[in-house]
């Protein structure tokens, strides 16, 4: 027998606003004073009232219209009941019929090494309120506590199609949605605090010898709090199921084959089960009765599509046309974020090389920027600087090895706190300070080179006898001397004065 993966997630994404979905609340993470962001709109008391925040759904509609979903242009609110300590007023403010943005889809790479992408298809994006906070053992007492700082915080819940076909589609998915919302600047995408939560609907469609493809039942993995968690658990998921219909032969629609809700625990690496998965109608949904719908014209929807900047998937295959820099490359600068991918498109217009600015961005630039805990906005070396480093290696002035010396030495100027300028032409004064100009003065590295072979007999002799490796002596005798020469120049030179003699 054989199978297929049947994938779906449902993202959660906290948005970036001031204030909670329906009330003035503080919409801040704030952990240490649990239950201080509260008033009687999110804790539900008698008599209040919600009042909807603009800035959220603003947000909501730069999502839908970034992930190719249409916009409703009639959109309304409905109570979703349900009964959970964290939910104090034993419903959630959510949308069922009618959502704000409906019918899109996202492009992932799901080949690196051939570039084949697939669209992953998106049912909805829809807003919500959030719960408050379970907390379970705080103290090693067994007992559980709530702090409801989070309810009301404005969600927009992202439910893709079942287009997913493995645990390792579902990572890529994931980090493809996290960068474009990061980019899109609606949320700050923390999954240690919650802002962007994932649960995996998983099921297979066993392939029987006779033709037939059996649907397992669908489970649903709640709240996993990493990507490659989602991936382990997925494919913990997988290989249960299918050991559980080799066991049982039991499929979806079968008595006692229920949905379900599953955990993950990432000791183990295992799903567990939790309780039976509910349907739409046990939450009885119907209209919220204190929101009035909202409507939005073309022109409304086309203002906030022009504001929109340029997506992640966008900029890699423009910046590999303009740059000409390979999809590796482009992916590394552009998955950063966008402040360090404009940073490397100002240090490769400028060095006019986008390659060599390319090698410098993911090497040495991030290798220092995480080794010293820095972001590209308070990493010490500005564009203007690594562009005349890189100007320098480029008109022949200066070799890699002494560029990247320069580098360092910015660097730690930068570490101890001097008020030394770190600026272009503090770049002149370090290569004039550590004598790092390549030398052109082709009789001064002759000269070196003669004194070098008079030195160096038994070298020159070794060379001579078939000893290729010989000749790095040499090349080093003549660059103590010459400290700005060219290596390969010397090298050039040096055989050829070796083959005369």
């Amino acid at each position: 027998m054989d199978y297929t993966v049947i994938i779906g997630l449902e993202v959660h994404v906290q948005l970036l606003t001031k204030t909670k979905l329906y009330c003035g609340c503080a919409n801040l993470f704030n952990p240490d004073n649990p239950n201080v962001q509260t008033c009687p709109v999110c804790l539900g008391l008698p008599g209040s009232l919600p009042v909807l925040n603009k800035r959220a759904v603003e947000l909501a509609v730069r999502t839908g219209l970034a992930l190719n979903l249409d916009i409703s242009q009639y959109t309304k609110w409905d109570r979703k009941q349900y009964y959970y300590p964290d939910l104090p007023k034993n419903y959630q403010i959510s949308q069922y019929d009618l959502p704000i943005t409906h019918d899109g889809w996202l492009e992932i790479e799901v080949n690196a090494d051939t570039g084949e992408r697939k669209r992953v298809g998106i049912i909805r994006a829809h807003l919500e309120e959030d719960a408050g906070k379970n907390m379970h053992d705080e103290r090693g007492r067994g007992d559980s506590q709530v702090d409801l700082n989070r309810a009301g915080t404005p969600l927009l819940e992202i439910v893709s199609k079942t287009d997913i076909r493995s645990a390792a589609e579902a990572r890529k998915y994931l980090e493809e949605l996290k960068l474009l919302l990061l980019y899109l600047g609606v949320s700050d995408c923390n999954m240690q605090e919650g802002s962007l939560r994932c649960d995996a609907n998983v099921n297979l469609h066993v392939h029987t010898n006779d033709g037939h493809n059996i649907p397992t039942p669908i489970t649903e993995i709640k709240n996993v709090n990493s990507f490659r968690n989602v991936e382990l658990a997925i494919t913990s998921e997988v290989e249960r199921q299918f050991e559980e219909y080799k066991r049982t032969g039991k499929k979806l629609g079968d008595p006692g084959a229920t949905k379900e809700t599953r955990g993950f625990n990432a000791a183990t690496g295992k799903t567990f089960a939790q309780r039976g998965k509910e349907e739409a109608h046990d939450y009885r949904y119907f209209p919220e009765p204190d929101l009035c719908p909202v409507t939005f014209t073309e022109e409304q929807i086309q203002a906030v599509r022009e504001s929109l900047i340029e997506f992640p998937a966008d900029r890699r295959t423009r910046m590999q046309a303009a740059y000409q820099i390979s999809p590796y490359d482009a992916a590394v600068i552009v998955d950063q974020q966008t402040e360090f991918a404009d940073f490397y498109e100002t240090v490769a217009k400028g060095c006019g090389d986008g390659k060599q600015a390319a090698n410098w961005m993911t090497q040495d630039v991030l290798r220092e920027m995480n080794d010293r805990k820095l972001t590209i906005g308070t990493f010490p070396i500005r564009p203007e600087v690594l562009c005349a480093i890189l100007k320098k290696i480029n008109q022949g002035d200066i070799t890699i090895k002494a560029g990247r010396d320069v580098f360092m030495a910015l660097l730690e100027d930068a570490s101890m706190g001097t008020d030394v300028i770190i600026d272009p032409e503090r770049v002149d004064r370090i290569i004039a300070e550590k004598g790092l100009a390549i030398v052109k003065d082709t009789g001064a590295i002759e000269a070196a080179i003669a004194a070098a072979i008079a030195k160096n007999e038994k070298a020159v002799a070794d060379f001579k006898s078939g000893k290729q490796a010989a000749v790095g002596k040499l090349i080093g005798e003549v660059m103590k001397q010459c400290k700005g020469a060219d290596p390969q120049t010397v090298r050039t030179m040096l055989l050829e004065t070796l083959a005369k003699a």
